[in-house]
Parts: C-alpha cells; structure tokens; sequence
C-alpha cells in the first residue's frame, strides 16, 4: 500500500476517481456474512447473492477468502472495492511473512485490515462502503477469533458469534438464540447456514440455499490445522438438512428453555 500511495495512488482502491453523477453509484453490493467460535477454532461463512439497487446482479458471488493460511475475510458492501481490498491485504500478508520469516500476529493483521478500510472513507462516503468480517485462528492464544468493522475502519472483537451486512440483524437474533460456547465443528457450521437462512427470509438482498441451481453457502473452517472450505458436497448437505428440518419447523430450531 504504502509503495503504490507513493508511485500510483490511484491505483487504490479508497484513490479511484468516480464518474459525475447526480447522487450515490449503483455497483453491485454483498450482503450478509456470519462468523462463529467454537472450542478449537471459528466459521466464517456467506450467502452468495450480490444486489444492485432492487436488482439481484449475482447469484454465486464469492464472498468468503483467505487472508493467509490461519485467517479469512467477509465481505460485505461494494462488491468490486471489496474484492480489491481482499487481493491487497493477501499480498501484504504475504510481502511480511517473506520478509520477516514470520506470520503477522492474527491482532496484527486485524489492525492492518483496519488501517486498509480506513483509506476507503472517502468512497464510503460516496456510497461505495466496505465492512468485512476478519476471522482467524489465533496461535499465541489457541482460539478462534472474530473481528467487525465499521466504514471509519473502528474495530472491535466479537465474542462468541459475529455478523454484518444488510442481514447481519436476522442472522445475529438467530445466531443469538442458537450459540452455545460448546458446540462442536459440524454443530458451528450447521448454526451459520441456519442464521443465514434466517437472514434470506427477511433480507431480499441475502440469498438463501438455492437447490435448483445448486447454490449453496460459502462455508469455512480456520483452526490449528489452517483454513479450510467445505465442498460443495459438504455445504450442501447441510444446507438439505437444514431446509428438510424447516419444512418441520419454518421459523427454525429453538434453543432449550430453562
């Protein structure tokens, strides 16, 4: 960053000159991604839906990447500066464990993430707003980790289970009912898909499990033994079993009652 802001700024992402036009650019937008801990590590997972306006402008986007081999990134917001933002922050991550010998420190790369979201206030302004999800696994302190932005690029730790974008307030009421600090890996995984099931049902602009074209939740797993994607296989079993579990019951599991 601090090479192409010397040489070409405009390259950057938060440097790129809009267009003169009368109100905010319509560009496509990522909604809704979800994190949660377990014992031993954390989810991160994501619809696959990107919207423009009222129009649905992808059905399969990629919202979910690895940052490096024990963290990922979610995002949510302009889907194009996002992206961008994303392929940067793994090249630094990369550039510093090559010249260092080392990893950066799992709180050392959310600070970084930070510092890059902070570079895009001006288009955040304009509309064009990034506000990804940070999750990791956390080596020095054995667990998993989950970090949330806002535009200026504040930071704060998420304990426990963690959402943002447009149907971030259903899948955080779901997730809410549904965590336990003892679930299991295969437990962890079916509550994300279930609170971004809940999400669609609410959000238009979150997508839910799409059987007839086989589009299923982005769904990882970050722990000692690195970062992991579930198959479309495994994603999609879960997804099938948590939506023959709904034709039981459409508003969802509960949790146990005292």
């Amino acid at each position: 960053m601090d090479f192409l802001a010397e040489h070409q700024p405009e390259m950057l992402p938060g440097k790129r000159r809009l267009p003169h036009t009368q109100g905010v650019v319509e560009a496509p937008h990522g909604t809704t991604i979800v994190a949660v801990t377990f014992p031993g590590g954390v989810v991160l997972a994501g619809d696959r839906r990107a919207t423009m306006g009222n129009v649905i402008a992808q059905r399969d986007i990629e919202k979910v990447f690895p940052a490096d081999e024990y963290s990922a990134v979610g995002i949510a917001g302009t889907a194009g500066l996002a992206v961008e933002m994303v392929k940067l922050f793994q090249l630094e991550l990369e550039h510093f464990e090559k010249v260092e010998g080392t990893q950066l420190s799992l709180e050392g790369k959310a600070n970084r993430l930070s510092t890059m979201i902070r570079s895009n206030l001006g288009m955040a302004m304009q509309g064009l707003a990034v506000v990804p999800l940070f999750a990791g696994y956390d080596v020095d302190r054995d667990k998993g980790r989950v970090f949330s932005y806002d535009v200026t690029g504040g930071r704060s730790e998420e304990h426990g289970y963690a959402a943002t974008g447009s149907g971030s307030i259903f899948a955080r009421g779901a997730m809410k009912k549904l965590y336990r600090e003892d679930l299991s890996e295969a437990e962890a995984t079916t509550l994300v898909v279930q609170a971004l099931y809940d999400a669609a049902d609410d959000d238009s602009a979150t997508g839910g499990p799409d059987v007839a074209r086989r589009i299923y939740p982005i769904v990882t797993v970050i722990t000692d033994d690195g970062f992991r994607r579930l198959t479309e296989d495994e994603s999609s079993e879960i997804a099938r079993a948590v939506l023959q579990r709904r034709l039981e019951q459409p508003d969802g599991p509960r949790a146990a009652l005292l």
